[in-house]
């Protein structure tokens, strides 16, 4: 049964950074490509890096891109996802989740889930 766990939000300065993990089993990240996505107060949930089980090059959502990195923790079975030099537009509660369908840019979207299976989320908040 597929399950994910988010941590690592919290409240930064614009400019600050955060780690976020997306914990899960060693199989599901063996086997599913994971998605972070992020959800801000009365706006549609969006995509912000998508990684494929495989490893290879990840994509990432344009608003986002060179200010976050998405890779996998062996020793601790998370996905994480580096937000650097973040901006108050950047506060959402992030999630993750399976994916399929990873797609590169300018082709959308980015990825998509695959089930209906999200942890809590994790809030990030980013103040001026």
């Amino acid at each position: 049964q597929l399950q994910f766990a988010e941590s690592g939000g919290g409240v930064v300065q614009s400019g600050g950074s955060l780690r976020l993990s997306c914990a899960t089993s060693e199989s599901t990240v063996d086997y599913y490509a994971i998605g972070w996505f992020r959800q801000a107060p009365g706006r549609e949930r969006e995509v912000v890096a998508c990684r494929s089980s495989s490893g290879g090059i990840p994509v990432y959502a344009d608003s986002v891109k060179g200010r976050v990195t998405v890779s996998r923790d062996n020793a601790k079975n998370t996905v994480d996802l580096q937000r650097d030099n973040l901006k108050p537009d950047d506060g959402a509660v992030y999630y993750c989740t399976a994916v399929g369908g990873i797609r590169r840019p300018p082709s959308q979207p980015l990825c998509e889930p695959l089930y209906d299976v999200w942890g809590r989320g994790t809030q990030v908040t980013v103040s001026s």
